[in-house]
């Protein structure tokens, strides 16, 4: 059986210190790209792991197990190409043993894994690990090394980690990331307080679909699901419809942080790439796609779009009569589209950053 070196560390305190270990915490944010998908390959690996060592006790051996697997790939979630000399030793073990060309050899490998396993394209095999700018490394092997042995301290496994605590570490990840971002914090991230707030107003039921149209990192929709869950288990509910996520997010690097922190949460969801005033992706029948439940935590003072914008939607989710005024920086933006998205009933819960909506704004404007 797979077997990591566990030093003891709060699983937020290893995480940190992992992403410390490139060239400390003032730098930490500037790697984040660097960082993350590695912390969420270790986890595909660990889990992987499982998923073998629980076929090998069917098979008789890892070694089987790995063949078989290869032969059904739908025998596990994510299949990994990556096979250990050794079978016994564990999957992580191929990259954490890389002695040569490291950079190259790992991005090799995260777009071999993208190539057999679709859902993950551009998201775990975005960053190019071995990338340079004028003729320098942005992350040299030496300190990539560093932070391949600092992920290794801890084992991510199905048995070692629930879903729900790697998924809250890998969010104060992200946090910390945040802080150390100044004002471009608000482009992929919702303070955890407020996100269960506004979920907590969300209050989900089970089997609701859920739309967040600027979906950040997916902290909103995460929560909505975590929501539901203590809800249900308050409830003594053991089995019931978990909710269907949506987003949608524009900036390519954000929408890759966003399906990773889902399936890090082990959650299932639906989220798309693009600008969402421009483009909106959740369509049906040439109109909005309506949700049961719509949430968004937007930046602020978005001042890009001009009138032309607004008069030039072919999806009327801006009556002339009821536009806010465009000094007040896209707000007309966040307050329209996401009730254009929202069903109608009795009771209408279209939030943004934790403000129920109504349709009484519209009324009162026309």
């Amino acid at each position: 059986m797979a077997t990591n070196n566990n030093n003891g560390k709060s699983l937020e305190s290893w995480i940190w210190d992992a992403a410390c270990s490139i060239r400390g915490a003032k730098d930490a944010p500037k790697y984040k790209e660097f960082i993350l998908p590695l912390i969420f390959a270790k986890r595909l690996c660990d889990v992987f792991d499982d998923e073998v060592d629980r076929i090998a006790k069917e098979v008789g051996s890892r070694a089987k197990a790995f063949k078989l697997v290869k032969h059904d790939k739908k025998l596990v979630r994510f299949f990994l190409p990556l096979e250990p000399k050794n079978p016994d030793d564990p999957v992580w073990s191929v990259v954490r043993t890389l002695s040569d060309k490291i950079g190259e050899q790992l991005t090799t490998h995260l777009q071999d894994i993208a190539k057999v396993n679709p859902l993950l394209n551009g998201i775990i095999n975005r960053v190019d690990f071995n990338a340079t700018t004028h003729g320098q490394r942005d992350l040299d092997d030496d300190r990539l090394s560093n932070l391949i042995e600092a992920i290794s301290a801890k084992p991510l496994g199905l048995a070692d980690v629930e879903p729900d605590i790697i998924g809250r570490s890998y969010e104060y990840l992200i946090r910390k990331f945040a802080e150390g971002s100044g004002q471009s914090a608000g482009e992929f991230y919702t303070p955890t307080e407020v996100g269960f707030v506004i979920a907590r107003i969300m209050d989900p039921e089970p089997g609701m679909d859920i739309y967040d149209p600027c979906c950040g990192s997916a902290g909103l929709l995460i929560k909505c699901e975590l929501v539901l869950q203590e809800k249900m288990n308050l409830r003594s509910r053991k089995t019931f419809a978990p909710a269907k996520l949506y987003g949608q997010e524009n900036e390519p690097g954000t929408w890759a942080m966003a399906n990773m922190n889902m399936i890090i949460h082990d959650m299932e969801g639906e989220i798309q790439i693009g600008d969402t005033f421009r483009k909106p992706k959740f369509r049906q029948y040439n109109r909005l796609q309506t949700f049961d439940r719509v949430v968004a935590n937007p930046m602020w003072n978005q001042n890009e779009f001009k009138e032309k914008d607004y008069d030039a939607d072919e999806l009327d989710r801006f009556p002339k009569r009821g536009r806010l005024p465009r000094q007040q920086g896209g707000l007309g933006l966040d307050a329209a589209h996401p009730c254009e998205h929202e069903r109608q009933s009795p009771r209408r819960r279209c939030t943004r950053h934790g403000c129920r909506l109504t349709r009484l704004w519209q009324r009162e404007h026309q």
